[in-house]
């Protein structure tokens, strides 16, 4: 994985944890763990239980006014959006720090694939 991955600044916050990338909702959606960052292609209104879940969100799409950015900020939870990647450079159980409020997420230690 890159070193760090530059998106735009979606929802303000730092923290570190344990990503989970689901990239097909309806077949990976009970995977994620409370806690986790989510890390998806994309979000719309049918992500929006995973946000209760997890403690970040990245996606590799999005602006300002996008569903993970809405619900981010709303949930008061960090986001970072237009990373370009992420479901590509992040694996499951990778350890990142996701920075929401300079749009920056940093690999911080790569993990072994979690058990679903």
């Amino acid at each position: 994985m890159a070193e760090q991955l530059v998106g735009l600044s979606a929802s303000a916050g730092y923290i570190e944890g344990s990503a989970r990338v689901i990239t097909d909702l309806r077949e990976q959606m009970s995977e994620l763990k409370v806690g986790e960052v989510l890390v998806a292609p994309y979000t719309d209104t049918a992500w929006t239980p995973l946000f209760a879940l997890c403690s970040a969100v990245v996606t590799d799409i999005g602006s300002q006014l996008s569903h993970s950015s809405i619900v981010s900020r709303e949930m008061g939870i960090p986001c970072v959006v237009n990373t370009g990647n992420a479901t590509e450079q992040i694996r499951t159980g990778d350890l990142v720090a996701v920075d929401g409020t300079r749009g920056r997420v940093k690999h911080l230690a790569r993990g072994q694939l979690a058990q679903a």
